[in-house]
């Protein structure tokens, strides 16, 4: 097993419904550690910024509103295959299909406001910490 980082969201319904520490307490004993984090208010460049991948997708510009909409924690986590271990965790996106005791089949509202992203490969969670997170902020 190889030990890894990875880049988390805790999203703004789940941050207003005060589920920060919640989301976080499931993520830890998982074994995954946070080794940054910080609660951020994103401006809409930031969000598009983030989200420019999707940008052509119907659902963007309300992705957009919905993640400036209040308050986010973003975070690095680091464990034995983090990446992995984050996604099952976190459970499907939608999360009607979600697992049982999964971060979405617990907390997530629906599809759209599902309480949590992770990123989905060793390539997008290091852009993405770059994206978020100045080296000096990595304090594991």
């Amino acid at each position: 097993m190889a030990l890894e980082r990875t880049f988390s969201i805790i999203k703004p319904d789940a941050t207003a419904r005060n589920l920060t520490g919640k989301v976080i307490a499931k993520l830890e004993d998982a074994g995954l550690r946070v080794v940054a984090q910080k609660r951020v208010k994103w401006s809409k460049a930031d969000a598009e910024k983030f989200y420019a991948v999707h940008s052509a997708r119907p659902f963007y510009n309300d992705l957009v509103a919905f993640m400036t909409s209040g308050p986010i924690v973003l975070q690095v986590l680091e464990g034995e295959n983090a990446i992995a271990k984050n996604r099952e965790v976190m459970g499907a996106t939608d999360p009607a299909k979600a697992d049982s005791g999964t971060i979405r089949k617990e907390f997530a509202e629906n599809i759209e406001r599902n309480s949590v992203h992770g990123s989905d490969s060793a390539e997008n969670a290091a852009a993405e910490i770059a994206l978020c997170f100045r080296l000096e902020e990595i304090v594991g």
